[in-house]
């Protein structure tokens, strides 16, 4: 059951695009109405890569529902085109080339487990995403990551503890903690094109 509907993920990608380009623009933000829906507080990334090559050119959001979702999907595109540290801020003259991707996150859980091996069964490839944290570590995958990559389980744990700083295989030890989530994924197929729900297969 999905929690979104199709009309919901399309404005909000729509949004994530309108938002950055208005502030390549103006260096500021548009006025936008939401829906009610957009009201609630939830955890959003906002996804921006190349086309058509699919190279990832920025993606930052809020993994856990602080902010109302209209908030949180402004910030979170505004972060992923000109905060990234990883990559340089969005040019002006990048906007025709390149596609956004919103996901919408349930709330994180945390994955209680009696043995570290049993983490390798309640992670689900193509539903679930992942958490990594430990102290002042913590890193985050997005449930498409390891489908995109072909990873497995072992794998999956293995580079979310990489993505949060740490050795791959703290996913062994107990004092790092998982939490899984789950996202409902809207992508444009091409610049400014049609936009539909990403189904994730394993």
């Amino acid at each position: 059951m999905y929690a979104y509907t199709e009309e919901e993920g399309v404005f909000a990608v729509k949004i994530a695009r309108k938002v950055v380009e208005f502030y390549l623009e103006h260096e500021d933000v548009p006025y936008i109405e939401f829906p009610e829906k957009f009201e609630r507080k939830s955890g959003v990334f906002t996804t921006i890569s190349t086309y058509p090559t699919h190279e990832l050119r920025g993606c930052i959001g809020y993994p856990e529902p602080v902010l109302p979702l209209k908030d949180a999907l402004i910030q979170s595109a505004l972060s992923a085109a000109f905060s990234d540290p990883r990559f340089p801020p969005l040019r002006k003259s990048e906007v025709e080339h390149v596609v956004f991707e919103v996901s919408l996150l349930t709330p994180p859980e945390e994955i209680k487990v009696q043995s570290r091996e049993e983490l390798l069964n309640e992670v689900k490839i193509g539903v679930h995403g992942l958490i990594a944290e430990r102290g002042f570590y913590r890193g985050l995958l997005l449930p498409q990551v390891p489908v995109e990559w072909h990873w497995d389980v072992k794998e999956f744990l293995e580079q979310t503890c990489w993505k949060a700083g740490l050795p791959r295989d703290c996913w062994k030890d107990e004092r790092t903690k998982f939490y899984r989530f789950s996202a409902e994924i809207f992508e444009e197929e091409k610049p400014r094109g049609a936009i539909r729900r990403k189904e994730l297969e394993p």
